[in-house]
């Protein structure tokens, strides 16, 4: 099982509640934040939620 190397690069301010809390989860806080991830569908399904506010790299 691969890894995922997950960065904040758009705000929440102004997103729906369920955007908010999918990035929350994810565990971003702050723009630029950078969180890993064990590549799961759960994962991929968060991610594709907020892919306009996040970008995804592999590890």
């Amino acid at each position: 099982m691969g890894k995922l190397r997950v960065t904040l690069v758009r705000s929440t301010i102004g997103r729906k509640k369920d955007q908010i809390a999918t990035v929350e989860a994810l565990g971003l806080k702050k723009i630029r934040s950078v969180v890993e991830h064990n590549d799961t569908p759960q994962i991929r399904g968060m991610i594709n939620k907020v892919s306009h506010l996040v970008e995804v790299s592999e590890i």
